[in-house]
């Protein structure tokens, strides 16, 4: 977002500036754009330890990183920010949790994974690709490799958000690392003391000034924090805000020879979508003076998916969030966020539940949505061969009422069916490829994991639950 904002800043002021920055065609012209005035801009953060062309890092820059060697990483997108910018040039910034678990198509293999990995499995999936087709030019298999991890990206966000993605940037570690060294130190402020080993993060409580290499730490830190990832994010949203104020009050704005010097930075690690113009760059420099609401996308629950923790979400609730966020109409979007209540269940009601999908531990999931609806569940198994392979709910005599609540529950569109299969009060229940248990809403996940600014002096992110009262950090937000 910083380097961004002083991208369109050099722009406006001197247009030479901007030679040398590579430009994607990964956002294709026929993508659906905003509306009304509005724009979205995607920041994608890459975890890579390489440059833009897959070379290695330097030695000595990948021990200030304090992030392993030039393999660690691979190229997940460890941060993800839609920004939205109105007619009006109000923003919002939403954080999508990097972990959260989503459906996918176009990676062989994958019908879920965790959005971090839509960019690095089809990267390596498009050059394993291309190699067997005989093409083995290092530079070219790089090049097609990123730009079909974008495009997945992009779509991941876009299937999650319901919004449309006018332009992105992206960035990796090592511009971070450069970016913060150019400004010669950031401002933070801890509510606690932390150290982390991983990350290298060993800072005390209160406001301090942090190098490079320790800001660098101070947004990588999870272990040992409450909330892991979402305070992680909270961080990176302060370091955010902390920085753009910090600009602010250097004259960077107004310095063209401080321009000049990040402008190096923009040149070196950035990657900006095609079509990036005056308008968009000023619209983006708005940033620097004023408000920006910061929000984290919601997360229902934490699970462990094939050995991996993932944040399970319901991506109709982060939609009707999004469209609140941003004024929009979000009365059909919340309609399938919000569950509809149901008669109590027939006791004398069972329920049976197959797996006829390739996802591991469906069924089970389900039965445990439908045991919180207080439904008897005696049978939870995979398909055998001859049975259904669709999503369908069948019931025997009696069962039509509870059968018409399980599916409301799960979430299955397709009316059941009578069948004289089945005893008396018996419903069983087939999903099928493509199904997903829906996520029931928690009251409490909003205030758990939304924060939000109004402007710099104001701004005071505190992850929920917090410990104490925040240290004062002056217009410096505090965070865990």
């Amino acid at each position: 977002m910083v380097v961004v904002t002083l991208t369109g800043l050099a722009y406006s002021q001197a247009h030479g500036l901007l030679s040398g920055i590579t430009v994607s065609q990964a956002l294709g012209s026929d993508e659906p754009r905003s509306s009304g005035g509005a724009m979205n801009i995607l920041l994608i953060g890459l975890d890579s330890r390489k440059d833009q062309a897959g070379s290695e890092l330097p030695d000595e820059l990948l021990e200030k990183l304090h992030a392993g060697d030039s393999d660690s990483g691979g190229y997940n997108t460890n941060t993800l920010i839609l920004v939205h910018i109105s007619a009006d040039d109000q923003v919002v910034a939403f954080s999508i949790p990097r972990d959260d678990y989503v459906a996918v198509s176009g990676i062989k293999g994958y019908s879920h994974i965790k959005i971090k990995e839509a960019y690095g499995l089809t990267k390596f999936q498009t050059e394993q690709k291309l190699v067997d087709e005989g093409i083995s030019d290092r530079a070219e298999l790089e090049r097609a490799g990123r730009e079909a991890g974008r495009k997945a990206t992009i779509r991941a966000v876009r299937n999650l958000t319901g919004q449309p993605i006018d332009y992105f940037a992206e960035v990796n570690l090592a511009s971070f690392y450069h970016l913060a060294d150019s400004l010669g130190g950031i401002d933070v402020c801890l509510n606690h003391a932390v150290h982390d080993d991983y990350s290298g993060a060993n800072f005390p409580a209160g406001r301090q000034t942090l190098n490079a290499e320790q800001a660098l730490a101070f947004v990588r830190q999870r272990h040992g924090l409450e909330n892991g990832d979402l305070d992680r994010t909270h961080r990176q949203q302060a370091f955010l805000l902390s920085v753009m104020h910090q600009l602010q009050e250097s004259g960077s704005f107004t310095d063209l020879d401080k321009f000049k010097r990040l402008m190096g930075v923009a040149r070196e690690d950035i990657v900006l979508s095609q079509g990036w113009g005056e308008d968009q760059f000023r619209r983006m420099a708005a940033l620097a003076g004023g408000s920006v609401e910061f929000r984290t996308l919601p997360v229902v629950r934490y699970d462990t998916i094939n050995g991996q923790d993932v944040n399970i979400v319901d991506p109709s609730r982060i939609r009707a969030e999004i469209a609140r966020a941003i004024g929009g109409d979000s009365a059909a979007a919340t309609t399938s966020a919000v569950p509809q209540p149901i008669p109590p269940p027939n006791p004398h009601t069972v329920i049976s539940i197959v797996n006829a999908s390739d996802t591991s531990g469906l069924a089970s999931q389900a039965a445990a949505l439908l045991g919180k609806h207080d439904f008897s569940i005696d049978e939870v198994r995979d398909r055998e061969s001859g049975e259904p392979i669709d999503t369908v709910i069948t019931y025997g005599p009696g069962g039509q009422t509870d059968a018409q609540s399980v599916a409301t529950v799960l979430g299955v569109e397709n009316a059941p069916q009578a069948t004289s299969a089945l005893a008396a009060d018996h419903v069983r229940v087939v999903l099928g490829q493509g199904y997903d248990v829906p996520q029931e809403p928690l009251a409490q996940d909003v205030a758990a994991t939304s924060t939000s600014s109004r402007s710099w002096s104001e701004m005071t992110i505190t992850p929920t639950p917090d410990q104490g009262a925040p240290i004062d950090g002056g217009k410096v937000p505090c965070v865990n």
